[in-house]
């Protein structure tokens, strides 16, 4: 059975887009501002990460498994296991 998800999910303002790669490598990504820790590491807008956190709760409750994670460039995923 092959579930149906929305292109897009706002969530806290932050636009959400949907990457169907493959059946193992599917996620929701945005892209926020580039900030940096005090030890100069990349890390995520805290209201981007807010609203991945938030967009994870709802999925979660919608009884899909998923964790939110973070790359370089201001990215933050969203990402779903099949």
């Amino acid at each position: 059975m092959e579930i149906e998800f929305c292109q897009s999910i706002t969530v806290n303002g932050w636009d959400f887009e949907l990457v169907n790669n493959d059946v193992d490598d599917i996620f929701y990504q945005c892209r926020g501002e580039v900030m940096y820790d005090d030890e100069h590491d990349e890390i995520p807008e805290p209201s981007l990460w807010r609203a991945a956190l938030k967009l994870e709760e709802i999925l979660t409750k919608d009884g899909l498994s998923v964790y939110s994670g973070h790359s370089e460039k201001g990215w933050v995923e969203v990402t779903i296991n099949q």
